[in-house]
């Protein structure tokens, strides 16, 4: 996925309220933008950090600038959480999560389970239906392991639920998740932040939901699926 126009560089000043932030541009210029992710973005505040933001001259937004990406040791990160879906259909498309490539059709954000949207449905005449949900990734806290969740999320676990439903149902039901970082080349489940994620992720993967993790490219000009990584097993809760 490549940015319609060149990102701006700026210095991260804080992170605040979930949505804003407030940077300095390389001109010594103050602003402050809307910031496209509401979770905790743990590791990626840090005041001072490099960051890359978007501009947007359309009059009915409030804030011309938008977070895009921000350094943390060492790396570039993208944090928009509206970004995984897109990058998710490249990664498939290319043939970077299984054999998912070979469906026939693709559809986006169709309703299904309780009340919920499926980020990407496939369909093949052959195949059948394969549902992927997407989650997107930043949280890194040992060099090289990428980590899901990094807080609660009792939405994660409603959506692990769900499509271990679609198998029982006799569909295909895929968890993909979506890292926007190339640091990485191994990706867990943070139980420790969320344990009842964990449970529920292991009674999915029980119920035959398959987990597939790719990381991303993510440079000031592009964020890109760079290809899978490892995906560790999940290690029993003590209920």
């Amino acid at each position: 996925m490549n940015f319609p126009r060149p990102l701006v560089p700026a210095t991260l000043v804080q992170r605040y309220k979930r949505f804003l932030f407030d940077a300095i541009l390389a001109d010594g210029t103050a602003i402050t933008g809307s910031c496209p992710n509401t979770g905790s973005m743990r590791g990626l505040t840090t005041p001072g950090s490099p960051v890359w933001l978007s501009e947007h001259d359309s009059p009915t937004r409030k804030y011309r600038h938008m977070l895009e990406i921000v350094e943390a040791d060492g790396t570039l990160v993208g944090i928009n959480t509206g970004l995984p879906n897109r990058i998710a259909e490249e990664a498939i498309m290319a043939g970077q999560v299984g054999n998912l490539h070979t469906y026939g059709t693709l559809r986006r954000e169709q309703r299904y389970g309780r009340n919920s949207r499926i980020d990407i449905l496939l369909s093949d005449a052959e195949k059948g239906l394969a549902y992927v949900e997407v989650k997107n990734v930043h949280f890194s806290r040992v060099r090289g392991l990428a980590e899901f969740p990094d807080s609660p999320t009792q939405r994660g676990a409603k959506h692990l639920e769900e499509l271990g439903d679609m198998v029982e149902a006799g569909h295909r039901a895929i968890m993909l998740y979506l890292i926007q970082r190339g640091d990485c080349s191994r990706f867990r489940i943070c139980r420790e932040l969320d344990p009842v994620y964990a449970r529920a992720f292991e009674r999915a993967s029980a119920r035959g939901v398959e987990a597939y993790a790719v990381k991303c490219a993510v440079s000031p000009g592009q964020i890109v699926a760079a290809g899978p990584i490892v995906v560790d097993e999940p290690v029993p809760a003590v209920l």
